[in-house]
Order: structure tokens, then C-alpha cells, then sequence
């Protein structure tokens, strides 16, 4: 596994459970509550970064196609695109979107 980055985000899991206090949605690991486990946010940083890789020709690409576009509006079309999918949570689309920023270099 790849050491995760301080940046990269932790997963916010959403509480609906009735009542007046405010309530956190947690889950039981090892007995201990923990909103994600260290496996699950490392294997979604994999994923993430996998997919900053995988979408760096695309972006390259894009960017040579439409070369008086500037880099913001590349990377918001590959931002639409991803967002499309589902394939990420907002937070780590907006992670991977800074990544893709690093890697082009931009």
C-alpha cells in the first residue's frame, strides 16, 4: 500500500438517526469507533491516484486539442466528466482535480 498523504480526505459518513442531539455516523473496527478505517481510506487513495494517472493523457490531450483554452477550463471539463461517473465522493474529486494539477505540472 502506498502511504497516504495528509491532504488526501477522510470519508464523512452522513447520520440519519432521529432525535434532538446532534448525532456522528461512525462504524465499530477493533472496538473502536472510527468514521474510516486506515485500509479503507489508503485503498481509496489508490484509487484516486490510479485515476489522476489514468486521466493525465486525457487532459494532455484535451489541452492540445483546444490550445487556446486555458488550464482551468481543461481541468473543469475533466472535473464535469469524472463527476459524471461517480466514481469518487466530492472531496476526493476535488483532491484528484489538484493532483492532475501537480502531475501537468500546472
Amino acid at each position: 500500500m502506498l502511504p497516504v498523504p495528509d491532504d488526501f480526505p477522510h470519508e464523512h459518513m452522513p447520520a440519519t438517526v432521529p432525535g434532538v442531539q446532534t448525532k456522528v455516523g461512525v462504524v465499530l473496527s477493533r472496538g473502536r469507533y472510527i468514521l474510516q478505517s486506515a485500509e479503507e481510506r489508503a485503498e481509496r487513495y489508490e484509487i484516486c491516484e490510479d485515476l489522476a494517472h489514468q486521466l493525465l493523457p486525457k487532459a494532455r490531450a484535451d489541452a492540445e486539442k483546444h490550445p487556446g483554452h486555458a488550464q482551468e477550463e481543461t481541468l473543469g471539463r475533466v472535473r464535469r466528466a469524472v463527476a459524471g461517473k461517480a466514481w469518487v465522493s466530492p472531496e476526493e474529486l476535488q483532491w484528484l482535480i489538484e493532483r492532475l494539477r501537480v502531475l501537468l505540472a500546472w
